[in-house]
């Protein structure tokens, strides 16, 4: 819940620098009231979530079709903020990323321990049950991010060996659900990911991208990011 129309400069400037990275895929997922606005700026828009009904008297909610209507390209489902907030379900993520594919957007279905539940050694047991809960029936136009709930705008995050512990993990899941398709899905780490740490993070194994948090409201944090990801990758 951060920008105004004054941030879509912002927006400018992620794509330039997205086209100066070609081999790097950048999209932003702004508030619902910039979507139309950030749209036709020159890198992919998505929201920050959608409805599973595609009508009806669901207020304050917005649907598939809507957020392609706006222009949006992707959305996230199941972010740990409105699996806390607004305590949704795997069954209701699921039913939103199954929405969304259906409308022919990419689903980035969110998964994540807190602090407690990795203290207590069950990380991996609980994101591979979110995994269980929250996966589409299918794999198209689909997106995993594992965001480790502790670490989101905390500044801390986990070490390389439990990332890549973690994306093996849900890479295992995901080819135990949709077979070889599950291999090419992508997997995005998300949880304080910022210029210091990007480079290290994105060289993991099964780590194919950031979902990058308030290191993307202005250029300037987000830009290196995007170089660290074309250099990773180069």
């Amino acid at each position: 819940m951060n920008g105004s129309t004054a941030a879509l400069a912002e927006v400018d400037a992620i794509a330039a620098a997205a086209r100066a990275h070609p081999g790097v895929d950048v999209a932003l997922c702004p508030p619902f009231t910039l979507i139309a606005g950030a749209a036709g700026r020159g890198v992919p828009i998505g929201g920050q979530d959608v409805h599973a009904a595609a009508s009806g008297a669901h207020t304050g909610c917005v649907s598939a079709a809507m957020l392609v209507e706006a222009g949006a390209e992707l959305v996230i489902v199941g972010h740990s903020e409105r699996r806390a907030d607004q305590h949704e379900t795997d069954a209701e993520v699921r039913a939103k990323a199954e929405a969304a594919i259906a409308a022919g957007l990419t689903a980035i279905v969110c998964v994540g321990e807190t602090e407690a539940e990795r203290d207590a050694g069950n990380a991996v047991a609980v994101v591979s049950a979110q995994l269980a809960g929250s996966l589409p029936a299918a794999a198209d136009r689909l997106v995993v991010a594992y965001e480790p709930v502790w670490a989101i705008g905390t500044g801390r995050t986990p070490s390389i060996d439990d990332v890549a512990e973690m994306h093996a993990a849900i890479r295992a899941a995901l080819t135990g659900a949709y077979g070889d398709v599950g291999r090419g899905v992508r997997i995005l780490y998300g949880g304080s990911v910022k210029a210091s740490n990007a480079a290290a993070l994105l060289g993991v194994a099964d780590v194919n991208g950031a979902l990058v948090g308030g290191a993307s409201l202005t250029a300037a944090d987000f830009v290196p990011i995007i170089v660290a990801a074309g250099e990773s990758r180069g």
